[in-house]
């Protein structure tokens, strides 16, 4: 009978985990699971930039701000629908929710959030100390996924003055040269990582 209860008790559990993500709309800084269950290898947590968008191999660039994470799923298979034989089955889930500016930033001032996201090992957002290199935030990330485009790794940094954005380049097997910054650049607050997905043959 106790056995019979628990069980109950857990289908009731997870019926409503499973309908507060059904209601729950998506928010920059989110962190979402991204399941693919025809290619485990393509399964990730991705991170929701402020812009509302995730980055996701083979997807590219998705808007997923303000929507559930059953359209985002239908979504990403959609997208990925050319590289299977029948559309792809998709199940995303929100793994973390953004977190609250509150007294934990004013009792640390001195860190500086940097975002990344792509093919590295534990993407997000991250709380570093300024002084803060490409190549040590890249190492506090968990470093660079058997996927990555090594060659072709991005710095987006936005000017606060006028709003612009510059891409930097940086090549992490050279760790600089005269296409690429150094991976000794020191980072700046906002600053987002792109790490692509390599390309076939690249």
């Amino acid at each position: 009978m106790i056995r019979f209860l628990t069980a109950i008790l857990f289908l009731i559990g997870s019926a409503s985990v499973s309908m507060a993500q059904d209601f729950y709309r998506i928010k920059p800084g989110d962190t979402l699971q991204v399941e693919v269950l025809e290619d485990p290898g393509l399964n990730r947590s991705v991170l929701v930039l402020p812009d509302g968008s995730i980055s996701f191999p083979l997807a590219g660039t998705v808007k997923v701000g303000g929507r559930s994470v059953d359209t985002v799923a239908s979504t990403l298979s959609k997208e990925m629908a050319s590289n299977f034989a029948v559309s792809p089955t998709v199940l995303v889930s929100v793994a973390a929710l953004a977190p609250k500016s509150s007294s934990r930033a004013a009792a640390q001032p001195n860190l500086m959030n940097v975002y990344i996201l792509g093919e590295v090992n534990n993407p997000g957002r991250k709380e570093i100390l300024p002084d803060t290199t490409l190549i040590q935030f890249l190492a506090e990330a968990g470093g660079l996924s058997r996927f990555a485009a090594e060659k072709r790794i991005q710095l987006r940094r936005v000017d606060p003055a006028g709003g612009d954005e510059t891409v930097y380049r940086f090549n992490y097997r050279t760790m600089g040269g005269s296409d690429s910054i150094s991976g000794t650049t020191v980072l700046a607050p906002g600053d987002v990582i792109v790490v692509p997905e390599r390309r076939l043959f690249e």
